[in-house]
């Protein structure tokens, strides 16, 4: 029995194990087709192009994080959901090694669904000027730098281990 949802699932899995592990530039869609067994005439039909697939990926990943993050903080603050972010990272290393693809594989500034992904990060920094207006977080500093080092603090130690290692281990004999 077909199951559209199921296959779409299928695909979208293999496609971000498949884009992060070589990149856009570097996947294939014969691999990512194998890996979600189906054929490629499937997958283009879903998605139409390897492009079409990988926004797919961004759009699902992004709106499955958001999810878990409302869920499970609502209107925490940027301190008390820091831990619960860098943990959401950890647990999804693929989606931070896309992140990491995207942005050296990125020229002339060019953002795939940057209008959608600017929507959702000015949810975030709203929700950061909230927290700053009730008192609860600092309001000398900028929402947006908040966000920003919120975002650096939640991948930075997964993007670079060794610099983390390197600093921390220097903080904690120094």
């Amino acid at each position: 029995m077909r199951d559209p949802d199921r296959t779409r699932r299928r695909i979208l899995e293999a496609a971000l194990k498949e884009f992060s592990k070589s990149g856009f530039a570097g996947a294939r869609v014969d691999g990512i087709a194998r890996r979600a067994k189906v054929n490629k005439r499937m997958l283009y039909h879903y998605f139409t192009d390897k492009e079409g697939l990988f926004r797919a990926v961004l759009s699902h990943k992004i709106s499955s994080r958001m999810s878990r993050i409302e869920v499970q903080s609502p209107e925490s603050d940027i301190v008390s959901n820091l831990t619960l972010w860098f943990k959401q990272n950890c647990l999804d290393v693929d989606w931070v090694r896309l992140l990491a693809w995207e942005s050296l594989q990125t020229t002339g500034n060019l953002v795939l669904d940057e209008m959608e992904r600017r929507r959702i990060s000015s949810q975030v920094t709203a929700r950061i000027k909230r927290r700053q207006a009730a008192g609860f977080l600092r309001n000398d500093v900028a929402a947006v730098h908040l966000h920003l080092a919120k975002a650096s603090l939640a991948l930075f130690p997964i993007l670079m281990p060794q610099i983390t290692r390197l600093v921390t281990a220097s903080f904690a004999t120094g």
